[in-house]
């Protein structure tokens, strides 16, 4: 089963997609994706408008989310391009629920505060359920996957010494297209994820190859702090990322960035400058 947000007459709509068929939740449905999946599960959405995804504009797949936790230096050969000691246990940090944007909505740059802005394909955990604490959180507590760009304004990142704030401007974390549940994705490892800027592949490797695995993630990140429903993790990124090619490869202005997952789908971003949009 597949969840997906789309706008609908100037508001917010579930689509769910099960047997390859999409259903249109009405417009008293929550906008939430956790009762979107209830509601598939429960036989609910047999009844909805069928209709056609294609002709849809998707928003981000959640409304927003209480956490939002990712995972750096996740795979080895980025930990090897970037210069730094591979971790030995993961290395997490905060990225700002305000920088949830759509798959294909424009990222826009706040270019009077970054000259460095960077991609970063990766797979995103939706939770589904309170875990953590005295019983770390597992694969079970997963709801669905997705597609996220942990977008990095580098040299906020890495003046600020803590990347909060350089990872986490408006719109720096488009998310989507859809959601899919566990059992249509499988095992999180095993599948592709790339990055192209207009249409150079730039990120290419398998999610097996991530040094910390999800169920590690998971355990990790829910020790001491306790996951809620609709919390995401984003699970890191592959080698290829621009600040760290010779040159430096920074997106520059109406630049599109492609990034996906195998089984999951694609988001593609136009990257504007804020300095561009009021000339």
């Amino acid at each position: 089963m597949r969840i997906a947000r789309a706008l609908v007459d100037g508001s917010p709509r579930i689509v769910i997609t099960d047997a390859g068929q999409s259903r249109l939740a009405p417009a008293s449905h929550p906008d939430d994706a956790l009762a979107a999946l209830e509601s598939g599960r429960s036989g609910t959405s047999a009844g909805w408008t069928v209709v056609d995804l294609g002709d849809l504009e998707l928003l981000a797949p959640v409304a927003g989310a209480g956490k939002i936790i990712a995972v750096g230096l996740n795979y080895v050969d980025h930990t090897t391009e970037t210069g730094f000691t591979q971790p030995e246990r993961p290395l997490t940090f905060a990225k700002y629920a305000t920088s949830i944007t759509g798959p294909t909505a424009d990222v826009v740059v706040p270019d009077h505060l970054t000259q460095g802005v960077d991609f970063e394909a990766e797979l995103a955990l939706l939770i589904g359920r309170r875990c953590g604490g005295d019983t770390p959180a597992a694969l079970d507590d997963v709801a669905a996957y997705t597609v996220a760009n942990d977008v990095s304004a580098r040299d906020v990142q890495f003046g600020d010494v803590q990347w909060t704030r350089g990872k986490s401007f408006d719109t720096f974390t488009p998310l989507g297209p859809e959601l899919v549940t566990p059992d249509e994705f499988g095992d999180p490892a095993g599948h592709r994820i790339y990055a192209e800027v207009d249409g150079e592949l730039l990120q290419e490797d398998d999610t097996a190859e991530m040094i910390f695995d999800v169920p590690t993630i998971l355990a990790f990140v829910s020790d001491g702090v306790t996951l809620e429903p609709g919390d995401l993790i984003l699970t890191g990124t592959p080698a290829g990322a621009g600040a760290f090619r010779t040159p430096p490869r920074y997106l520059q202005h109406d630049e599109v960035v492609t990034a996906g997952v195998e089984g999951i789908g694609e988001l593609r971003n136009r990257f504007v400058h804020r300095s561009r949009l009021t000339a």
